[in-house]
């Protein structure tokens, strides 16, 4: 399969496995990579030396293309970014900050930069600032994505007008026919966060892991949205912050109560009640835990499937 995010990335399919943090290190990015997508370490839970590490094991397990996310507002983002171009990785997922800020340095660097939007403003902003292309992340998404509630269905579209750049369609992805679909409202790609989560390579700790794939409808929520929206799973902290919001709390209790390394004690060391469990509402469709070249392979295999049984419709 070619189009513009193959021929973009240098990758067999137009399969993106999203930089998550806590769960996106070396060994996930690496084996989508090596299946025909776009393998991608989440580098916003990581140290400069960490992620270091992880760039030079993920270019020891594959020689295909792996991109590295930096949130903007990540502390040693300057780090980051400095070590994404020394280690010469070919491709940079920005999201959560300002394009403009590091997209011309990166992409002097021979960097191939793509940015994380939440409406069609934003999606014009960053196609001003340079990118080569934008990922399109609805409502659905898990972890933190925009105030705007967009859904994927409504945003897609939106962006695929207001751009030119290639479009990678994000949240709500789990499946071939979500893929299908994502690309028939204009994308060129599309990105796959929750269902790699849900990898025997993802660095979520299987406890995480068990509890999304039992997950039901409705189990995820967005909220802290005067801090950063986030949508997560309900549990005992869920639990706490709905009781603040219904007595009024102001934005510092709301602090108090997130407190530091939620994510990381929820998703990478698996307390289930007091941690943080990032996850998309598509995780109620997700059964079991795969490894991620099967992952890869079946979504393709759905995606021309799908694609087959709308061609036989045709003729109706």
């Amino acid at each position: 399969m070619s189009n513009r995010i193959t021929s973009l990335f240098g990758v067999r399919y137009p399969l993106v496995q999203a930089g998550m943090i806590w769960n996106s290190g070396w060994r996930l990015a690496s084996a989508v990579s090596n299946a025909g997508g776009l393998g991608v370490i989440g580098s916003g839970s990581m140290y400069p030396q960490v992620l270091l590490e992880h760039v030079r094991k993920c270019k020891a397990a594959t020689n295909k293309p792996f991109a590295v996310n930096i949130p903007m507002l990540y502390p040693a983002v300057e780090e980051h970014i400095a070590t994404v171009i020394a280690e010469q990785v070919p491709i940079v997922v920005t999201s959560a900050g300002n394009p403009a800020t590091w997209t011309a340095k990166l992409k002097d660097a021979g960097v191939t930069v793509v940015h994380v939007v939440a409406s069609a403003k934003f999606a014009r902003k960053a196609e001003q600032a340079g990118v080569d292309a934008v990922v399109a992340e609805g409502f659905e998404a898990g972890g933190h994505n925009g105030r705007e509630e967009t859904t994927t269905l409504v945003l897609v579209p939106l962006v695929r007008d207001a751009v030119q750049v290639p479009v990678i369609a994000a949240g709500g992805i789990a499946h071939g026919r979500a893929m299908l679909a994502a690309m028939a409202l204009g994308a060129d790609g599309v990105q796959l966060g929750s269902r790699f989560v849900c990898s025997e390579e993802s660095s979520a700790h299987p406890a995480f892991k068990q509890h999304v794939v039992q997950s039901q409808e409705g189990d995820t929520l967005l909220t802290l949205k005067e801090l950063a929206p986030v949508r997560l799973m309900r549990n005992a902290f869920y639990e706490e912050l709905r009781q603040a919001y219904a007595r009024c709390a102001g934005i510092e209790e709301l602090k108090q109560i997130l407190g530091r390394a939620r994510a990381k004690r929820g998703m990478f060391e698996g307390d289930l009640e007091q941690g943080e469990l990032e996850i998309g509402q598509v995780a109620a469709a997700l059964h079991e835990v795969l490894p991620a070249a099967q992952i890869v392979e079946r979504v393709m295999q759905e995606f021309r499937q799908a694609r087959l049984q709308l061609a036989a419709m045709e003729s109706l």
